[in-house]
């Protein structure tokens, strides 16, 4: 994935016209971090790679899926890993929305934990666990969903999905944009 970002942002990035600077400044992110990731040298968080979309204005997709393999419809790119070789997200699909819908498949190792930055305003999720015990955390305040159980939330606060129990946890992820 890191592949298809630093090759996605940049050709995009080029295509826009704009300097590394320029990006960085209507992103937020620093021009040193947008260098790192073009260079492929940085493992960048989904809330900076959210940033960055934003300010090229295009879909979270566009920059995590290989340039020749552009299909919303069926994405199946790993955006994050954990510490823990089991933890990970896949970024299933997307579809639009007010602007665009992404289903995700995590799994969290237990033990294992990912904390969000707030989103943008309108943007929610939905949750749905498949398998385990997950914890998530909005707010500071705790919400434990049992397999089969799920929770819908606007993101634009701090969240966190955490594995407390004893097996993996596997939930699908819905972000709404």
């Amino acid at each position: 994935m890191l592949q298809h970002v630093s090759l996605n942002v940049r050709s995009l990035r080029n295509a826009a016209g704009i300097s590394q600077a320029t990006l960085a400044e209507r992103s937020g992110v620093s021009r040193r971090m947008l260098v790192a990731i073009e260079a492929g040298e940085k493992n960048v968080s989904l809330t900076t790679l959210d940033l960055i979309a934003e300010a090229l204005g295009v879909a979270f997709s566009t920059l995590i899926q290989a340039p020749d393999q552009r299909n919303p419809g069926r994405i199946e790119e790993l955006a994050w890993a954990g510490e823990h070789p089991q933890s990970r997200a896949i970024l299933l699909a997307s579809s639009m929305a007010r602007r665009e819908v992404e289903l995700w498949e995590w799994t969290l190792a237990v033990g294992e934990h990912y904390r969000s930055e707030a989103d943008a305003e309108g943007w929610s999720e939905q949750i749905y666990v498949v398998e385990g015990v997950l914890t998530l955390i909005i707010e500071g305040v705790e919400h434990r969903l049992e397999q089969g159980r799920f929770h819908v939330f606007a993101s634009n606060c701090r969240y966190a999905y955490r594995n407390d129990g004893a097996v993996a946890v596997k939930f699908v992820r819905n972000v709404v944009i």
